[in-house]
């Protein structure tokens, strides 16, 4: 008898961590399968721990060798960390890629934004619409989250449906787009859903999270009371918020102007498709000055302190166009995403100093976050039924706790797996069957480097240690031809004694192939070497750091 398909699950991103989503379902034997990619997003450097890299993508290695196995790319939503890889690893894919009206629409927007782009077509369906890809047969529900078009897949297979829940909240008034359809993810449960997927985000947090038209309706009130300029910085993607603003200013009589290309690129997007019918046309950033203090609300990008956006270079007072003086107001109507406090803080502390008022999510509802606490995850368990569950987009302790409520819900399969893990979701039970190559890929300018590149582990070691430059020029018979030349590079000058510690290598340099045997010092590798770890050893013996120490020699 013939062994039957399996459907399997592997996440290649995000999961133990936020940002970075791709996951793909595969269905056929072992020998071969067709595969459906479910989103292939970005999460972004930290400059303390990854100098120079602004971008950190999955490592799609797997997918490109059964690239003629892969029947498509299918998005679930347009935020960076689901799509913003795309036009850098498509190329290496090239499968089709589906995806609903206002996704396809501002991915064609960041590609016109872009310096040659490749030419990547999209195809669209509508939302609630089904279609056939492979052997899937992949819906479009819609769900409520903080961009228009967010959508859970109902992937449907010979052996079983997915659920996959991609990023979602239950928010009654979402203001834009429509609410998370319960009717229809209770009429997938009756159906039978086999795995359902789902995001963790907010699983260690109780209750519920609260609606959009709560936010909107406190913003209003704040720029209602506000006596002098009012800037208010969110992320760009976020329509719903967009319009709330823009209503809160029509209200308080004041015009909005548009900082930032994101900023613009969206809303022009979210005209183009209905999402700010009835909402005056945003000003551009010339006419911010023409307005009185009372009149005009700046809309900007550099809610996460990003130091070029356009709230940071206003805190810094070298935006060229936009300024804000003592009594103006910012709001931040956004959430600082774990590893840029730092740079939120520092953009917070500078207008704080110049006496503008900050109001932030700690003293006001300014914001709400896109994704389920811990009631809506039991609701949607309890509509949707599955016999397995998987929680995906979050780290180590957010999968836990949505691991640990599934249970507790009485969802009979509960598995918490890792980047990387090819689980086989039927038929049987459950289990982990193979790991596959995961792992991450940074953009680094115009590069996209492996995670282990030499010049991404060498720039890390470099902030923290500098670098030591040693040249040195030797005669045929391995005799010192001039004085050695030394260089250092972001180490100090001088050790606890007040020597120059350069000196000392200096000394140490001349030192060590003076005490070579002469035939070691015919050989300018064997030369190299020696300066090498005994430079690289005295300066980590006055210092306490080791540096990266590069030795070049040249017989003349």
């Amino acid at each position: 008898m013939a062994r039957p398909d399996e459907l399997t699950f592997a996440p290649l991103g995000g999961v133990g961590e936020i940002g970075m989503n791709l996951s793909i379902y595969g269905i056929g034997d072992r020998q071969r399968r067709s595969w459906l990619a479910v989103d292939l997003g970005v999460s972004f450097g930290n400059e303390e721990h990854l100098p120079g890299i602004d971008v950190i993508m999955p490592d799609i290695t797997f997918l490109e060798k059964e690239r003629k196995n892969l029947m498509g790319l299918v998005l679930t939503h347009a935020h960076e960390d689901h799509f913003g890889a795309i036009i850098d690893l498509w190329p290496r894919l090239r499968c089709p890629i589906y995806a609903t009206k206002f996704s396809a629409a501002l991915f064609e927007a960041k590609c016109n934004s872009e310096r040659n782009p490749p030419d990547i077509p999209v195809t669209v369906i509508d939302s609630g619409g089904r279609v056939d890809i492979g052997p899937f047969n992949v819906e479009f529900i819609p769900v409520a989250h903080s961009i228009p078009e967010s959508h859970a897949l109902a992937i449907r297979t010979e052996v079983g449906t997915v659920l996959h829940t991609g990023d979602w909240k239950i928010d009654p008034t979402p203001i834009i787009g429509r609410p998370t359809d319960e009717k229809r993810l209770r009429e997938l449960g009756e159906e039978g859903v086999l795995a359902l997927i789902g995001d963790s985000t907010n699983a260690v947090r109780d209750g519920r999270s609260p609606s959009e038209k709560e936010v909107a309706a406190n913003i209003a009130d704040l720029v209602k009371k506000a006596k002098g300029r009012v800037a208010v910085t969110t992320f760009a993607s976020n329509v719903s918020r967009l319009r709330a603003v823009a209503e809160a200013a029509s209200a308080a009589g004041r015009e909005v102007v548009v900082v930032g290309r994101a900023m613009e690129r969206v809303a022009q997007v979210a005209r183009e498709c209905g999402y700010l019918d009835g909402v005056a046309a945003f000003r551009g950033v010339d006419l911010y000055g023409h307005f009185p203090p009372d009149k005009v609300l700046a809309l900007c990008t550099g809610s996460q302190g990003e130091p070029r956006a356009a709230l940071a270079r206003i805190g810094n007072d070298d935006h060229p166009a936009v300024t804000l003086n003592r009594g103006d107001t910012v709001i931040f109507s956004s959430r600082t995403i774990p590893g840029n406090e730092k740079a939120v803080g520092a953009i917070i502390n500078g207008l704080v100093g110049q006496g503008i008022e900050v109001i932030t999510d700690r003293d006001a509802l300014v914001h709400v976050s896109g994704h389920p606490r811990r009631d809506e995850l039991r609701e949607m368990i309890s509509w949707v039924k599955p016999q397995i569950l998987i929680p995906v987009h979050g780290e180590a302790l957010h999968l836990s706790e949505h691991a640990k409520l599934a249970r507790a819900c009485g969802v009979p399969k509960v598995m918490v797996v890792s980047n990387g893990e090819l689980v086989r979701l039927g038929p049987g039970d459950p289990a982990v069957i193979d790991d596959l190559p995961s792992g991450r890929i940074y953009k680094d300018g115009n590069l996209l480097e492996s995670g282990t590149a030499r010049a991404v582990v060498e720039r890390r070691r470099l902030s923290f240690a500098g670098v030591a430059f040693v040249a040195i020029a030797l005669t045929e018979n391995g005799e010192l031809a001039d004085d050695p030349e030394v260089e250092l590079i972001g180490i100090p000058e001088r050790n606890a004694s007040g020597e120059d510690i350069a000196d000392n290598a200096f000394d140490v340099a001349v030192g060590t192939v003076e005490n070579l045997p002469r035939a070691r010092r015919r050989d300018p590798d064997a030369v190299a070497e020696a300066v090498r770890r005994a430079v690289r050893a005295s300066i980590a013996e006055q210092w306490g750091k080791k540096p990266i120490c590069t030795v070049h020699v040249l017989v003349t």
